[in-house]
């Protein structure tokens, strides 16, 4: 993972919500549950569609596409057809913005 960067004030994020992020090979999802902020890569490891429009259903997106799950806290998957967890991110919170460790991108 790279160093962390701001990414949103945390009001921009409210319970219940997300936000997206485009880094420079990856576009993530930030997910508001609780007041606890987690964030995932936006691709399913089933087809490589996004999760982004996923409905939430508690700690769960599911996929619009062929409805896999994953769980924002871990990225494991929870529901066929997905077996492969979605990569995940730290996230830390201060001074009332909202920071992402940068995905590794020089492979």
């Amino acid at each position: 993972m790279g160093e962390f960067v701001r990414i949103a004030k945390v009001e921009d994020i409210p319970p219940g919500s997300r936000y997206w992020h485009d880094f420079d090979e990856e576009t993530v999802v930030i997910f508001n549950i609780d007041g606890e902020f987690y964030c995932i890569a936006d691709i399913c490891t089933h087809d490589g569609g996004p999760l982004e429009d996923g409905e939430l259903d508690g700690c769960e997106v599911v996929c619009p596409r062929h409805g896999a799950r994953f769980d924002v806290r871990t990225g494991e998957a929870t529901r066929l057809p997905a077996i492969e967890p979605v990569a995940t991110y730290p996230v830390k919170v201060e001074d009332g913005y909202v920071y992402v460790a940068a995905p590794d991108e020089t492979w």
